[in-house]
């Protein structure tokens, strides 16, 4: 196919899909079969036949899209001890990665699974106990079963081989850093080619050949490209270093999005260190702003994460991500030159000399060059229907399908249509929120909520009202009331220069900072 024709076929599916998608994913249905926070959602590779989701009930839920009506999941696994934070699949599918607030990381063989198999719990294939903290992030190798990279809050970056004797390889395999890791990606196309974030903000992108082995191999912890994350507004004096709090590459490992606390969505073109884009919520899928005092989106509370997607198409033109305001957002991503196009680069003398009101810019340092990225306020569509926080947010690889997850015990499967090829009955989404209840509305549920927090064998016991599922949005109706809207020039100063080691620099960090877990 020549790439005339190429070029055609994508026009045509990208047409498609915007006008299937014109009015947004306003159908849903709740999968129901997890007693506490869904954390983390993955689709399998390829045909994305899995859906996998985990959270706070210590359990990992399998769901197939292979059903033509899916309602409940096909397995069960058990072995995590803490909450679930991060879940991958292998290369051809035959492994599902975990990873979570036990240290712990699982590794599941789903390769024997059949359609119509039993519903049971299943132990994990194999656990790793290389890890001294919270595991935030576990990301596969593009194309062998047997690796995988796992990032912690130790400061840890391990590349796991399956192939090889652990305990002979565990040193040459790990990069300790002086911050805890947030985020780990493997590339999608470069095997050796991998991304990191941590909660001082920087954005890595590393290659292994650098990064493990023998010290005297080893470069600068296998850094080949830091990213721009450092905020500028010319009425401070100071820049602001928000925590990137996870990472995501699109399918061909031409973008990076970076998920940012207290600010938004960042885009990065992968060859290039400055953003691209910046994806916010103040105005209405229609166009019009947000009224004044209405809520939108922000992440100041939990850990969440994003996800690029174009369902159908042999490009992502998508992005989605979760939000403080109970809802999950999805955005159209022009073509990178556009993108590259339509950014601002402006020289410090040009900054300083004016007054650039209302504009923020992103600079490595106080005296270096600004760049203004597209700021895309449009959200192509908002998705519906959570009572809390949503943390996570997968779209699927070739169905017109999305699904959000959070602080609630349902996974929600997002259309644009009112029937699928695997579900064939679907109802509209309420469009009105829940709003942020008053204070001391339900005191008790809140203090019960603090001091028990989740527990999977109370959670067993749980009635369809889910009562123990209204002390955990009252708790976290608290945490938002106290952490959420948060600035990120107040909350995280940027005290570096240009001439200090990104380990040595200092930030002023407000205590509301950490992200709570779930």
């Amino acid at each position: 196919m020549d790439n005339l024709t190429s070029n055609g076929i994508g026009r045509m599916r990208r047409d498609i899909l915007q006008r299937t998608c014109a009015n947004g994913f306003p159908f849903s249905r709740k999968l129901t079969a997890h007693k506490s926070c869904v954390n983390s959602l993955a689709f399998s590779r390829n045909g994305g036949r899995w859906l996998a989701s985990a959270g706070d009930d210590f359990r990992v839920q399998l769901w197939d899209f292979n059903q033509d009506d899916v309602r409940c999941p096909s397995q069960t696994y058990a072995g995590p001890a803490g909450n679930v934070l991060s879940l991958d699949f292998s290369a051809t599918n035959q492994y599902l990665i975990s990873g979570g607030a036990d240290t712990l990381i699982l590794r599941f063989d789903i390769s024997r699974l059949a359609v119509g198999s039993s519903l049971g719990t299943h132990p994990a294939r194999d656990v790793y106990r290389c890890h001294n903290d919270s595991v935030r992030s576990v990301s596969a190798h593009p194309h062998q079963d047997e690796v995988f990279l796992s990032a912690g809050e130790d400061g840890k970056i391990i590349l796991h081989d399956a192939r090889v004797d652990r305990r002979l390889s565990s040193a040459q395999g790990t990069v300790q850093h002086a911050a805890e890791f947030t985020g780990v990606q493997t590339h999608p196309n470069m095997e050796h080619i991998f991304a990191t974030s941590d909660t001082h903000g920087q954005v890595c992108l590393r290659d292994t050949r650098m990064a493990f082995g023998p010290l005297s191999s080893r470069s600068n912890e296998g850094i080949v490209q830091n990213y721009n994350t450092k905020l500028s507004k010319r009425s401070l004096s100071y820049l602001s270093n928000p925590e990137s709090s996870s990472i995501a590459f699109d399918r061909d490992g031409s973008k990076l999005a970076v998920t940012m606390l207290h600010w938004f969505p960042t885009i990065y073109a992968v060859s290039d260190p400055h953003p691209v884009a910046v994806l916010t919520g103040k105005n209405d899928p229609d166009g019009s702003p947000v009224n004044f005092g209405e809520r939108t989106y922000s992440n100041s509370c939990t850990m969440k994460s994003g996800a690029f997607g174009g369902p159908g198409m042999n490009e992502d033109i998508l992005y989605g991500a979760g939000s403080d305001d109970f809802r999950g957002y999805v955005w159209r991503i022009p073509e990178l030159s556009t993108l590259l196009g339509l950014r601002q680069e402006i020289n410090v003398d040009e900054w300083m000399s004016h007054e650039w009101t209302g504009a923020c810019a992103y600079s490595e340092s106080q005296w270096a060059t600004r760049y203004i990225p597209l700021q895309i306020d449009t959200p192509l569509c908002r998705l519906n229907g959570h009572r809390s926080i949503v943390n996570a947010v997968a779209m699927h690889p070739s169905l017109l399908h999305i699904v959000t997850s959070g602080i609630e015990r349902h996974v929600f499967l997002h259309s644009p249509t009112s029937v699928s090829p695997v579900a064939p009955q679907l109802s509209k989404t309420p469009l009105e929120t829940r709003r942020l209840g008053d204070h001391d509305r339900d005191s008790a549920r809140f203090r019960r909520a603090l001091i028990l927090g989740p527990h999977p064998t109370l959670h067993e016991e749980i009635d369809e009202a889910g009562s123990d599922e209204e002390e955990t949005i009252s708790l976290f109706d608290h945490i938002l009331r106290e952490e959420g809207g948060g600035d990120v020039f107040t909350l995280r100063h940027w005290g570096g220069n240009e001439d200090s080691d990104p380990e040595d620099e200092h930030l002023v960090v407000n205590m509301m900072d950490s992200p709570t877990p779930s």
